[in-house]
């Protein structure tokens, strides 16, 4: 959830900084997980100023060029040449200096420089409004008005504050689901007004007024069980346009798109308030009627996105005298929402009971900002004061006036609910003998009051729109979370008789390792969504052991199941960067892949990695460089190397996934696949760049990671290198020359190495030609030249008799 500064501060009065606030808010479990700055215009206007135009002369050498000498507040007049047609001496105009980068409505930003023009010289720029991204005008530069503010300023003062530009910040609070109470502005700033003793402003309605009743409806509700408060009023003769600066700038600040000015005054006041509200196009209310109720089981629907829809039996549904207008709480329908030729609406203010829309919004699918809401429990109190609050803003924005009385249909008002509390219960639960009037001060702050208080404890009347505090410990955590967890002094005698054994291998602690050996290594860890595309799984089908995970309850078809591999989380990572020029990548993610063994969920956890572009950039020194197998294969043994394993054995990749490749075997058990992906896989992502990919079965690796360290003697002989040249088929790999040379020498091999591939005319169709060292030694004593000739003599033997194999001299 989203949260406007800015908007914030209207209700509250908050002199600290956002990072101060967030700091607050996250204490009270309204954990902050980010604070972005929203600007007024991109780039703020910094390095713009208000300047004066002292002379304007025509350029010499340019029929539509001006050269001018501008005041802007510097030691000396800036010289400055200007292609509009209106300047002239003695206005009041906006300058960028030399230095300020400019991002113009509709194109590149771009850096001031200090330049010659046909020979003159320019240190800055007179700017039209498009220039600066103010609009979209480009007709001529911005004269500003000489007897209106701007005679007060002097030149050189910063054109944000001449424009009144105000930034703000988002607040995005991770809200768990039973803090529904907190789901608005409105909802943040009590918990802020709890802990900083503070009083919220509540937005006026006095100026609410009935101005007639010309546009009276009937309403009536059908099912009082799934809608126990249902209002509304019609506002006539008003306007369908777009919305202010105000309020946009607001909306904007939350993620939110600009529709009009209606329906942005529904999403505004949910939004501060934490009530949704539905506006209609009362030209589209059939009979004059509006009738909340249920309707038959099959009966199609059009929603506001076009789609038609097969209604439920149990869908609450918003009707006119012949047809629904809308999925009640859910989703509107698309003949009866606000148009531009919309004069006169319905506005609709209600409480619908939770368990109902959740079931609604999950057999549709159908996820809106005021499901999100009613299915966690909104304020049955608060309807008809946000209907007021919305009718005021709607006419303030759109024009019109009320035509009807406000219908406000609650035949069963629900009550506080009362929560029994002992103070004894409060201490024990703390750990913390507080002040009996902070306790009171605290809880009705938060618009808990308290009745048939005694020395012993007191009553809670719990306010209704607090639906997640039912019960005496939840009213305990509630003065907890306010009076402040920090705030609570540790026992002297702390214990930790419950902690068990600690295992051997602390698999995040070796996670974290190898993460740090990734990382050194110009790798970037991501973390992706464990949902994807069921035809993502369907394109590797082939080679998946198990059935899908399917999600009972999906978000979207595009994320309605689990994935069985890291592979196309990764490549969609990729495409999401390479979209936005970032070419040359190596990433690796830690994550769980998902799948269904008959009646049972399978659940394992991989390591991932994938490099796209180059591995070498390009410099003076060096010539930039694509991304080869090796590169990976070597980040790979680094992998195996901190984990303290030996992996010699391997076979080829799976052909389904890997066009070439190689899988590596541990006590005859898959550990880690890498090579370069299949384009027509890469393709299902709109990835058309050769990327290369290593997946290990990270759970397998941890049980074979050992923590023991193993100390050798530093040899005290020394090692002899002996160099063969092999010409072979081209089907024989390095890997089998590796194999046969260890099993012909297991006792003196230490290590050996290919430091050239050859091939050519000269060798013979389909034949190539590897050069290998091969490093000797024996621990015991100085190797002598009986000894190393033998045994090169069974190594040559070996590869003519085993891989038909020509030693060249």
């Amino acid at each position: 959830m989203k949260i406007s500064y800015k908007w914030l501060q209207q209700l509250i009065d908050l002199p600290e900084s956002p990072e101060e606030i967030g700091r607050v808010l996250t204490g009270t479990g309204l954990e902050v997980e980010g604070i972005e700055p929203v600007e007024a215009v991109p780039g703020g206007l910094k390095g713009v100023v208000i300047g004066e135009v002292l002379t304007c002369e025509k350029h010499p050498d340019a029929d539509k060029l001006s050269i001018t000498t501008v005041d802007a507040g510097q030691s000396q007049p800036l010289n400055i040449v200007c292609g509009a047609p209106n300047v002239a001496a003695g206005q009041k105009v906006v300058v960028a200096l030399v230095g300020a980068t400019l991002y113009p409505t509709g194109g590149e930003p771009f850096v001031i420089k200090k330049a010659k023009i046909r020979g003159a010289a320019s240190e800055g720029m007179i700017c039209a409004e498009d220039e600066i991204g103010l609009g979209t005008s480009h007709a001529g530069i911005i004269v500003l008005d000489p007897n209106g503010p701007v005679a007060q300023l002097p030149n050189g003062t910063p054109a944000a504050a001449y424009f009144g530009l105000e930034d703000d910040f988002t607040i995005e609070i991770g809200l768990t689901p039973n803090r529904a109470d907190a789901a608005s502005h409105l909802g943040v700033a009590r918990d802020l007004r709890a802990v900083l003793n503070r009083e919220v402003r509540r937005p006026s309605v006095e100026a609410f007024l009935v101005a007639n009743t010309d546009l009276t409806l009937e309403v009536r509700v059908e099912n009082p069980e799934a809608c126990p408060r249902y209002a509304g009023l019609t506002i006539s003769g008003l306007k369908v346009a777009e919305s202010p600066d105000w309020l946009k700038k607001r909306l904007q600040a939350i993620g939110l798109a600009p529709i009009n000015n209606v329906v942005d005054i529904t999403n505004y006041v949910q939004h501060e308030l934490g009530q949704p509200l539905h506006a209609f196009d009362a030209a589209a209310i059939a009979g004059g009627q509006v009738i909340v109720k249920t309707v038959a089981e099959g009966t199609p629907f059009v929603t506001l996105d076009g789609v038609e829809r097969k209604l439920l039996a149990s869908d609450l549904m918003i009707c006119n005298a012949d047809e629904p207008m809308c999925i009640a709480g859910v989703f509107g329908g698309k003949t009866s929402g606000v148009s531009e030729s919309t004069t006169a609406i319905f506005l609709e203010s209600a409480y619908f009971h939770p368990a109902w829309i959740r079931k609604t919004s999950q057999k549709h699918g159908l996820k809106t900002d005021a499901s999100f809401r009613f299915e966690r429990g909104t304020d049955p109190n608060l309807p008809v004061y946000a209907l007021q609050r919305a009718a005021l803003l709607i006419q303030e924005v759109a024009g019109g006036a009320v035509s009807s009385e406000v219908v406000d249909l609650y035949p069963s008002p629900v009550a506080d609910r009362p929560v029994p509390v002992r103070y004894r219960n409060i201490d024990r639960l703390i750990g913390l003998t507080l002040d009996r009037a902070e306790i009171r001060r605290i809880l009705e702050s938060l618009d808990i009051r308290l009745a048939d208080a005694t020395d012993e404890g007191f009553t809670a009347l719990v306010p209704p729109y607090r639906v997640d505090v039912e019960r005496e410990a939840d009213v305990v955590e509630e003065i907890l979370r306010i009076y402040g967890v920090d705030n609570v002094p540790l026992s002297d005698s702390l214990r930790a008789d419950f902690l068990s054994d600690f295992p051997e291998t602390d698999p995040d602690a070796l996670q974290f390792r190898i993460s740090q050996v990734l990382a050194a290594n110009g790798f970037f860890e991501t973390m992706t969504n464990s949902m994807t595309r069921p035809a993502l799984n369907e394109a590797i089908r082939a080679t998946l052991p198990n059935a899908d995970v399917t999600l009972l309850n999906p978000l979207s078809e595009d994320l309605s199941v689990l994935r069985q591999t890291l592979l196309f989380s990764g490549l969609e990572t990729l495409v999401y960067n390479l979209n936005r020029r970032q070419k040359d990548l190596k990433i690796f993610e830690f994550g769980k892949i998902y799948s269904q063994a008959g009646e049972k969920y399978v659940e394992k956890r991989r390591l991932g990695m994938w490099m796209v572009g180059n591995d070498q950039s390009e410099s003076w020194a060096t010539k930039g460089r694509p991304v080869q197998y090796h590169d990976l294969a070597a980040a790979v043994q680094k992998v195996l190397t901190s984990l303290r394993l030996t992996v010699t054995d391997s076979e080829p990749a799976d052909p389904a996934l890997f066009q070439y490749g190689l899988t590596y075997r541990l006590n005859k058990k898959p550990v880690v696949t890498l090579g370069l992906v299949k384009p027509s896989l890469a393709k299902l992502v709109d990835l058309k760049q050769p990327v290369f990919y290593a997946d290990f079965d990270w759970e397998y690796l941890v049980k074979q990671y050992s923590s023991k360290v193993v100390f050798a003697e530093v040899p005290r002989f020394p090692e002899v290198r002996r160099d063969l040249s092999l010409v072979l088929d081209k089907t024989v790999t390095y890997d089998q020359i590796s194999r046969l040379a260890r099993q012909a020498e297991r006792k003196l091999l230490r290590d050996i190495n290919v430091f050239d591939v050859y091939e050519g005319e000269n060798l013979g169709q389909d034949k190539k030609s590897y050069s290998v060292s091969f490093i000797l030694q024996d621990p015991n004593q100085t190797l002598n030249d009986a000894v190393i000739d033998k045994t090169m003599q069974r190594l040559m033997a070996t590869f003519e008799r085993e891989l038909g194999a020509v030693i060249r001299k």
